[in-house]
């Protein structure tokens, strides 16, 4: 969404589903819903928005089927407050975001713990070989460089 007219219909929409989520939407199916994104086709014409729901998996599908069942007043609503001509058609998706966000905080967590153990198991532990196991020319030259060259037996 790179064109600035398309993003602010986008956070119009977000604005007004999340109004009508809280104050006009009446479903007792419906849980806590939060409106996290809201994407807009470059033609204006398919909103996808994107929701959370705080609860389990029953509170989820009920929330998904308050949704599907409140479309078309939502539709309507935002083809009024926008003053469109064509309202685009709305789509709910569950936000997988956060869920996913939980499960790369605990492997995560995992891969941590595991290092420390790790680190805990090498901390008494010395290295195989010697401490420097890379080869080094030796400090003391092999011939005495005062020396001065031999002289060949022609002259």
């Amino acid at each position: 969404m790179s064109n600035p007219r398309v993003r602010k219909i986008a956070d119009r929409i977000q604005v007004i589903v999340a109004e009508m989520l809280e104050r006009r939407i009446k479903d007792p199916r419906l849980g806590f819903v939060t409106v996290t994104d809201v994407r807009v086709t470059g033609d204006s014409q398919q909103a996808t928005i994107f929701y959370t729901v705080l609860g389990e998996e029953e509170s989820m599908a009920g929330t998904a089927a308050a949704l599907e069942s409140a479309k078309g007043l939502l539709r309507s609503e935002v083809a009024k407050q926008l003053g469109m001509r064509h309202a685009p058609t709305l789509d709910f998706v569950h936000d997988a975001l956060p869920e996913t966000a939980r499960h790369l905080d605990e492997v995560l967590a995992a891969a941590r713990a595991s290092d420390e153990e790790v680190a805990a198991r090498r901390a008494g532990a010395a290295y195989a070989g010697e401490a420097d196991p890379y080869k080094k020319h030796d400090e003391e030259p092999l011939e005495d460089a005062s020396a001065e060259p031999a002289e060949a037996d022609g002259e």
